[in-house]
């Protein structure tokens, strides 16, 4: 596991952006599992840059969201309208800004009248992509990955899930409460990729920022692996691992003088 920190959210974002560029230019028609939330905001602003600068090229990129609230979401082959749906936030923040395809695009479908089913069929999706490469995740401020909240099995796959009300707390906060919208209107499941399902993916960057997360991302990368923490599987994944931080998120790490040593001596001898 290589983690890296940083000085600040800018500089988080611009790392794990040139990660993905990296993966991007290397494999062109590289399938990414994407993540929405105010962490990676800053990565695909870097990403846009990348594209609309430097040429980093899409158009052969195929690309997996990790979740979508039930009840929510926009036709891509229609006009966009504003919602606080993910598919919303994925366009808004990236895609309508790069040259992916839209038949390269998959995200929850919110409005699946039969969503069981339709988690089955993504999960046949991602298999018939040849697996995703690289994985981008966030981190909830409980230790989720996606909505896999707490007592989540570590071997679960894409399914159906009730929120706590620490998440839907977060994300009425971050959402719904900015769009005038009553908590009790806003959604109370989801549609997620499994814990299961993200440890398939060859790859995984894993990105946090700010005081506020370092505690949980100190449980999540020193402690034990536990279900009541999902994300902390992190270490159970036998791929190339990308845990990306700011000064402030790595600050209760017991060993973070060590990971910038270890950073240190990788680029000076070119590991």
């Amino acid at each position: 596991m290589n983690i890296i920190i940083r000085e600040n959210y800018e500089q988080m974002s611009k790392y794990a952006a040139e990660i993905i560029a990296g993966y991007v230019k290397s494999k062109p028609n590289c399938v990414l599992g994407l993540a929405t939330g105010s962490t990676p905001i800053g990565t695909y602003q870097e990403l846009v840059r990348m594209h609309r600068d430097e040429g980093l090229d899409f158009s052969e990129v195929k690309t997996f969201n990790l979740d979508e609230y039930l009840g929510v979401g926009i036709d891509l082959e229609k006009p966009y309208q504003m919602d606080q749906s993910y598919a919303r936030f994925m366009h808004e923040e990236l895609l309508k800004h790069i040259n992916i395809k839209r038949e390269n695009i998959h995200i929850p479908d919110g409005h699946s009248k039969d969503p069981r089913n339709f988690c089955q069929w993504y999960e046949e999706e991602i298999k018939k992509a040849g697996g995703i490469d690289l994985q981008l995740l966030g981190l909830g401020g409980d230790g989720h990955w996606g909505f896999n909240e707490p007592g989540s099995s570590l071997g679960s796959r894409t399914q159906v899930v009730a929120l706590t009300a620490q998440t839907l707390d977060d994300n009425y906060e971050a959402f719904y409460k900015k769009a005038n919208i009553k908590r009790d209107q806003m959604p109370h499941f989801a549609i997620t990729m499994g814990i299961g399902t993200i440890l398939d993916a060859k790859n995984i960057l894993m990105i946090v920022n700010g005081a506020k997360k370092a505690d949980i991302v100190a449980k999540c990368l020193e402690g034990p692996i536990t279900s009541q923490i999902t994300a902390s599987a992190i270490q159970l994944h036998s791929g190339n691992i990308s845990v990306v931080l700011d000064e402030a998120a790595a600050s209760k790490l017991i060993n973070s003088a060590h990971y910038k040593h270890v950073e240190k001596m990788k680029r000076q001898y070119g590991l």
